[in-house]
């Protein structure tokens, strides 16, 4: 099945980078915008906005953000209340992104409302992010319709010579391709792995990128389908077209894939691929290698709060 989307539209940021994304989204695609973070800096003026307080913890934890986003929860619940369609920009390797993340794709699931989903994953290096980023991915795809992953590290490891901001650029340009899209393109309901390549490449370069950072986020078997996004499309001689097209049907199918076509000053290859089966964030939490049915989980995500309890030594 593919996602439809429905209007009224509302794109809601978490965060400092879903606040930047969403920003961004929100006039691609002509809808509303909500932020919510507990970083009174992600807050904007020309939106509307949530502020998740954490009283006077300087430096929370994810999971006391997660407690204390769930005092407001009824604040997000009126403000999505009228919209048919969310879409939900969230940095997993942010402590804002990996604990919000969960509650409000929830609230969305018990509204009934439209989800897509779109996740940023933390470098390799971030090993105290890992654990929880696959935690809040794990709740976001079982909430939502639809969720469309990218992975900062499987950028890296394409592009060892980049930059972290850099990949950060890249990464939000690619995302900006597929949400510019989602009015025309079909995007299946099942979990989407988003790739793409540095700037300043050959297209056939870019696709051989895009292919290598997809095939270390999921196993070829995995891979069901794929939309090729070809940036700068009109400014592309025909066939260098012809030769893309040609190679992404050799090594994806003939029936496995499509060809859209975007206007930009830049050139290069952004692919969308649906994905049936493991991919390599279920190993980001150990438990999640569990199958479900053989698994005792919270119906809600860990959590905890500030009690304010005066608890007296005994001795």
């Amino acid at each position: 099945m593919n996602f439809q989307i429905k209007e009224p539209i509302l794109v809601i940021g978490l965060g400092g980078v879903g606040s930047k994304l969403a920003l961004r989204a929100k006039e691609s695609l002509n809808s509303d915008c909500l932020i919510i973070s507990n970083d009174q800096k992600d807050i904007h003026s020309d939106c509307s906005s949530i502020k998740v307080s954490t009283g006077s913890i300087i430096n929370p934890s994810v999971q006391l953000i997660r407690g204390s986003t769930y005092v407001v929860a009824d604040q997000i619940k009126s403000k999505i209340s009228n919209y048919a369609t969310i879409v939900l920009m969230a940095n997993l390797a942010g402590k804002a992104g990996a604990a919000i993340s969960p509650v409000v794709s929830e609230i969305c699931r018990e509204s009934e409302k439209g989800l897509i989903s779109f996740a940023i994953m933390p470098f390799k290096y971030e090993k105290d992010r890992i654990f929880n980023s696959g935690v809040s991915l794990k709740r976001i795809k079982m909430n939502s319709e639809c969720t469309i992953v990218l992975d900062n590290d499987s950028l890296l490891e394409s592009n060892p010579d980049l930059n972290p901001n850099t990949c950060y650029g890249i990464a939000n340009n690619a995302i900006m391709h597929v949400v510019c899209s989602l009015g025309s393109s079909e995007i299946s309901t099942q979990t989407n792995i988003l790739t793409t390549s540095k700037d300043e490449q050959s297209l056939e370069e870019s696709l051989r990128d895009s292919l290598k950072m997809l095939y270390d986020d999921a196993p070829a078997g995995a891979v069901k389908r794929s939309m090729l996004y070809i940036v700068g499309g009109s400014n592309i001689p025909v066939g260098i077209l012809n030769s893309i097209t040609n190679l992404s049907s050799g090594i994806l199918g003939e029936s496995n894939y499509q060809v859209n076509s975007s206007y930009s000053e830049e050139s290069k290859v952004v692919i969308l691929s649906s994905i049936q089966g493991t991919t390599k964030f279920d190993k980001y939490d150990p438990l999640g290698m569990i199958p479900k049915e053989n698994t005792l989980d919270w119906a809600q995500p860990d959590c905890s709060i500030d009690c304010k309890l005066e608890l007296y030594q005994l001795e």
